[in-house]
């Protein structure tokens, strides 16, 4: 789920504020470590745990459908010597067929999945955002940016501007008072796997 944190937080963390001159003149900063936020996010746990039964259910159909096709193919490899010309090319066009089919649902699922994360972290990634807004309304800063390691445009600052923690204990507050259930899959599971093999015959 890191990966989601970054596709969702990070663009959240930079609030321009929409004040005053004098305000912006003061440019009052602080900036936030996304990957804290996200995990102390109220629902964060439960959209996980609910991606990752998902993320089963898409495992097992593809288990399914690859284990078929490799039966297929391990049939056609022991009996090919023995197969007619038409024959062999009717199974050999069946197993590219099925395989075919694999690699679509495969696409398709791939494709769920990703609709599925964006339902999930929606709400959690609006909770993020509406706290930051809050503070930095709160606290009169013009900007919040991330610092998120690896990615972050801040070089160096003054540790006193790193206002995370003040922004974790107001998820959590949110978390204890109203514990976040996302949203029930829309008759699916989600988040395909990668990496299922698909074997060919000689002369496929």
């Amino acid at each position: 789920m890191r990966m989601i944190a970054r596709a969702f937080v990070a663009p959240l963390l930079v609030t321009l504020a929409a004040g005053t001159a004098e305000a912006q003149a003061a440019l009052k900063i602080a900036y936030v470590n996304p990957q804290a936020l996200f995990q102390s996010a109220p629902g964060r746990a439960e959209a996980q745990a609910a991606y990752q039964r998902e993320a089963e259910g898409y495992r097992t159909e593809l288990t399914k459908m690859s284990d078929a096709l490799t039966a297929l193919v391990s049939d056609y490899q022991k009996n090919e010597s023995k197969l007619l010309g038409p024959e062999k090319e009717k199974r050999q066009a069946v197993i590219q067929a099925r395989e075919d089919s694999l690699r679509a649902r495969q696409s398709e699922l791939e494709q769920q999945a990703n609709e599925r994360q964006n339902q999930l972290m929606a709400p959690i990634m609006e909770t993020v955002r509406k706290v930051l807004e809050d503070i930095r309304a709160e606290d009169g800063y013009a900007i919040i940016l991330s610092s998120e390691p690896g990615s972050s445009p801040i070089l160096a600052a003054d540790k006193n501007l790193d206002i995370t923690e003040r922004v974790v204990a107001r998820l959590k507050t949110l978390a204890a008072a109203k514990p976040a259930t996302p949203a029930k899959p829309p008759g699916a599971p989600a988040a395909a796997p990668s990496g299922v093999t698909r074997p060919r015959p000689p002369g496929v």
